[in-house]
C-alpha cells in the first residue's frame, strides 16, 4: 500500500491487493477494535472510526470495501473521508450559497435592466462570494487538522492486516 503523502488531497482513495479468502479477510475485521478506534463492519464494508471520546469536528473515518474475483485473492479498496453528517453539512452551505448568489444575480439583472439601481443586490453577491472563499478556508483548516487521525487510521488498518501476504 503506499503511503499517504504531505498533500491533502479531498478523500484519498488506495487498493491492496490480499492472498487470502474473502470469507477470512472479512473474519480479520470482526476482532474486538483496540482503543481509540471503532471498527463496524456491514458485509464487505468495513468502517474504521475513532471512539466518541477521540472524536472531534475534523475527526475522518476510513471505509473499506473488500471484493474477490478470483479464488484465494482479495482487494481493499479503501477512502479517507470526513463525517458523513459534516459532509452533508458543508454541501449544503454551498449548495444555499450557490443558490442564492444565482437569485441575487437575477435580480440584479432584473433591476439594471429596468435601470434601477444595483448596488444591493452587488454588494449581496460579493458578500457571498467572501463566505465562499471563508469555507473554503474552514474546509482546509479542517483537513490539515485531521491529517494525524487519517495516519493513525492508516497505521491501525496496516496494523490489523500486517500477517496477511500481500499480493
Amino acid at each position: 500500500m503506499s503511503e499517504l503523502g504531505d498533500e491533502i488531497v479531498l478523500r484519498p482513495r488506495f487498493k491492496i491487493g490480499l492472498n487470502i479468502d474473502l470469507e477470512s479477510l472479512k473474519s480479520t475485521f470482526d476482532v474486538k477494535a483496540k482503543n481509540p478506534f471503532s471498527v463496524k463492519r456491514l458485509d464487505e464494508h468495513v468502517y474504521l472510526r475513532f471512539t466518541k471520546a477521540q472524536t472531534d469536528f475534523w475527526s475522518p473515518q476510513l471505509h473499506l470495501e473488500m471484493t474477490s474475483f478470483e479464488e484465494g485473492e482479495s482487494t481493499i479498496h479503501g477512502v479517507f473521508g470526513p463525517n458523513p453528517t459534516l459532509w452533508t453539512f458543508f454541501i449544503f452551505l454551498h449548495f444555499g450559497i450557490g443558490t442564492l448568489f444565482v437569485i441575487l444575480g437575477v435580480f440584479a439583472y432584473s433591476n439594471y435592466s429596468l435601470g434601477h439601481d444595483v448596488t444591493f443586490w452587488m454588494v449581496g453577491m460579493g458578500f457571498l462570494v467572501v463566505i465562499w472563499f471563508a469555507l473554503y478556508a474552514f474546509g482546509r483548516l479542517g483537513k490539515a487538522k485531521g491529517k494525524p487521525q487519517m495516519n493513525q487510521l492508516n497505521n491501525y488498518l496496516n496494523e490489523l492486516i500486517k500477517d496477511i501476504p500481500k499480493t
